[in-house]
């Protein structure tokens, strides 16, 4: 084992140039992960623009596919891609993992199909693998005590998203200003990024691989999954980052189609979500550790339900049949006006319209005015004429009842906001969890449970799209969310109650089960 090896195995400083080596590969891993998750959630915005623009007629479910295929095989090559860096190390294992992804997002280019981009989508997904690699590649050059915050930092580049979502509406814009198959330069423009950032992570950074007692095979990987908890910490991750990755993309056509917003608009007002959700990470692990993971994903629960209740109900506007005006006695129709009807001598007041809230102050993307709760507009119309007879109970004129509800913009960005940060704060709860229940696993579980939490961001945004298929209506993605929320909540309460039963001749209350500390972050 080499010298510093040996200095970090036993728990010794490292020497000053090795700690420079050190912050030196975990910055360039940082920068690497930023670049390839900003290349990995590239769709999102490509294939809004593609169908807004009627490039390609897919349908929503299509759409559905196109956004998880990334996402798909960057899921599940976190296994084996962990099991490649254990063996050879992350300097040549990341650096081949970008060189890859970078090829085929430049065969998207030449996509003309949808079975042509869904096949180079599949293929530059692998820009996500690279989570696995640079989670174990930094592991190697810090002791278990800094290990946590080095992570923390590497995670931050999750907000590789953000980038996407802001800089590439505006990059296409550009690009296609002389005809719509400008386009086509934008993949190539990320593939050679990323490709650039592929040399100079092999030129900068060191090779350093794990010991071989320390090394994974695929088989010990899949092990945890006999465990229903690590089960269960994979459905808490499944919504936290699934939901994140899948929203991270759902969110451009979404403000498009609902809200009539531009590309551009729509790419920055996710950045809101995107942003703050990736870069929160590590305030979760500080209040994981003040306050316990369990009581912090209670928190997260708590908040991620009540958004998207909050957000499951439509910007709507629906005519409905309401109070209309009846004769009292049998006559003959003497005169009709806007506001009055008169049936021989007795006159019935009619309501009339006084405005139309839906129509009169909603421009595209932004409205005017600020509505919070449904507007609910009633009046009458008439239904008879002048000497037509009447009948005793005879309706003279229809009620018509107008409810509009404007789901405003901005306060369904800040829900957005909110849930955004509500999953930042989970992702690192979760992962707080893992050391106190598999101190001796916590690679492997971690391991398992990020891609159970991956392969959510690819089954999240299929399932958007078929719910858009069959009803229409865009907020059916917010109910499948409140959905996986309210089952995420119920599992950590019926957990929680459980254990507190068991444990409760030794327990204060019910934050601080057991010893040595395995209970304590239930």
């Amino acid at each position: 084992m080499p010298t510093t090896d040996v200095a970090l195995a036993a728990g010794g400083s490292l020497p000053v140039p090795e700690r420079i080596r050190a912050f030196q590969v975990l910055s360039l891993n940082t920068l690497a992960f930023l670049a390839s998750f900003a290349v990995w959630m590239l769709n999102g915005v490509l294939v809004t623009f593609l169908v807004d623009n009627g490039v390609f007629p897919w349908t929503a479910s299509q759409m559905g596919w196109l956004l998880a295929a990334p996402v798909l095989t960057g899921s599940i090559m976190r296994l084996p891609v962990g099991v490649l860096t254990d063996k050879y190390g992350g300097r040549i294992v990341f650096t081949l993992v970008m060189v890859v992804a970078a090829a085929s997002c430049f065969l998207l280019s030449y996509a003309r199909d949808f079975t042509g981009y869904f096949v180079a989508s599949l293929g530059f997904g692998m820009a996500g693998a690279t989570f696995a690699v640079g989670i174990a590649y930094t592991s190697l050059w810090f002791r278990k005590e800094h290990q946590g915050t080095a992570l923390g930092i590497f995670g931050a580049g999750n907000a590789g998203s953000a980038i996407t979502s802001f800089g590439a509406p505006l990059l296409l814009v550009w690009l296609t200003r002389d005809g719509l198959e400008g386009w086509r330069q934008l993949p190539q423009i990320y593939a050679a990024c990323l490709f650039v950032m592929a040399i100079g992570f092999w030129s900068l950074t060191y090779t350093r691989v794990a010991s071989a007692e320390g090394r994974l095979t695929l088989a010990s990987r899949l092990l945890p999954l006999r465990n229903v908890r690590v089960w269960r910490f994979g459905l808490y991750y499944f919504f936290v980052f699934g939901g994140f990755v899948a929203l991270a993309q759902w969110l451009i056509p979404y403000y498009v189609t609902v809200y009539g917003a531009s590309i551009v608009l729509a790419g920055l007002l996710a950045t809101v979500f995107n942003l703050p959700s990736g870069v929160i990470r590590a305030l979760g692990g500080w209040m994981s550790d003040l306050f316990g993971a369990r009581r912090v994903m209670y928190w997260v629960f708590g908040t991620s339900l009540l958004c998207c209740l909050l957000l499951i109900f439509p910007r709507m506007e629906v005519y409905t049949p309401g109070r209309g005006v009846m004769n009292a006695k049998a006559g003959v129709v003497t005169s009709v006006a806007p506001d009055r009807i008169q049936v021989g001598e007795r006159s019935y007041p009619v309501r009339t319209r006084q405005a139309r809230p839906g129509s009169d102050f909603a421009v595209p993307g932004v409205d005017e005015r600020l509505l919070i709760w449904p507007t609910v507009e009633a009046w009458q119309e008439p239904v008879v004429a002048v000497g037509q007879k009447v009948a005793k109970k005879q309706l003279l004129a229809r009620g018509v009842s107008h409810v509009y509800f404007q789901a405003n913009v901005w306060i369904f960005t800040f829900l957005v906001f909110l849930l955004g940060i509500a999953m930042g704060i989970g992702k690192a709860g979760v992962y707080k969890y893992i050391p106190d229940y598999f101190p001796q696993d916590v690679g492997v579980v971690g391991g398992m449970v990020g891609v159970i939490g991956g392969l959510g961001g690819f089954f999240c945004p299929v399932v958007f799209g078929y719910l858009l298929e069959m009803t229409g209506v865009w907020t059916t993605c917010w109910a499948f969310f409140a959905l996986a929320v309210l089952v995420c909540l119920a599992w950590l309460h019926h957990a929680v109650s459980r254990l507190t039963r068991e444990h409760s001749p030794h327990i204060a209350n019910k934050w601080e089960l057991g010893g040595s500390g395995e209970l304590r972050r239930q």
